[in-house]
């Protein structure tokens, strides 16, 4: 398994409110783990709301014990981690209204789970396809879903940023969590809306293709986001599965 993850502040944002985690290493009862969450709140709210979601959850998910199936053990580190961070909101000023997006992603076998809560989403590129894995917790999705918008039109692009779901925001929260079948030649993708909004899939999927390194990869959808415009802090996990790890 071979991966890269990077965070970049975009062309707009005087603040950085995108973290990331990636391991190919055991963590508690998961063989490997894979993090992704976009922040929003003022000030450092939601610097602190991504930052501490990442953090938190890991360190769920290596002390908890190990005798529950995988997602319950997701969904457990989840809800212990939004229930701390909506408690702080409500204690502090300073993180009032504070939240983040969450995915989440490990690989076991020839099988990735993915559980997302939010409009960051995850992605399976294999040649020329390239296939969102997890549905938006937005409202211009839920229009769509509904038959009351159409995707890509005027009013979805002005309204793209309003999220129906996130971390922290509740008392409590639920993920989705999506199951894939991984082939030969498959990648995996992770990405903050500041990517996915500053590039279409085709564009995507063709810096993917790319023969080059994953480091090279991340850094080049990072570019093209900045290119059209880096509205946005940008995000990026990728994963290719069948190769080995590069030396660092």
């Amino acid at each position: 398994m071979d991966f890269y993850a990077k965070t970049d502040k975009g062309r707009k944002r005087r603040m950085n409110q995108d973290y990331v985690f990636a391991t190919s290493k055991p963590v508690g009862a998961l063989p490997n783990l894979f993090l992704l969450a976009d922040g929003m709140g003022g000030h450092k709210a939601g610097d602190f709301a991504s930052r501490f979601a990442v953090e938190e959850f890991k360190k769920y998910i290596s002390e908890a014990p190990k005798d529950i199936t995988s997602v319950q053990l997701i969904q457990n580190a989840i809800s212990s981690v939004n229930e701390r961070l909506y408690k702080l909101s409500m204690e502090d000023e300073n993180y009032s209204g504070m939240g983040t997006t969450l995915v989440s992603a490990f690989i076991d076998d020839n099988v990735i789970t993915v559980s997302n809560i939010g409009d960051s989403r995850a992605y399976i590129i294999h040649g020329n396809t390239i296939k969102q894995i997890t549905r938006d917790h937005s409202y211009v999705e839920e229009m769509v879903r509904r038959g009351f918008m159409r995707r890509g039109s005027q009013e979805y692009l002005n309204s793209r940023n309003i999220i129906t779901r996130a971390v922290g925001i509740e008392p409590r929260v639920a993920a989705d969590f999506f199951e894939v079948e991984l082939s030969e030649g498959d990648y995996f993708l992770m990405c903050s809306d500041g990517l996915s909004n500053m590039a279409d899939n085709e564009s995507i999927r063709n810096i993917i293709r790319e023969r080059n390194s994953v480091e090279n990869k991340v850094q080049a959808l990072i570019d093209i986001a900045n290119i059209n415009g880096g509205k946005d802090n940008i995000g990026i996990v990728l994963v290719d599965p069948y190769r080995e790890e590069a030396e660092s």
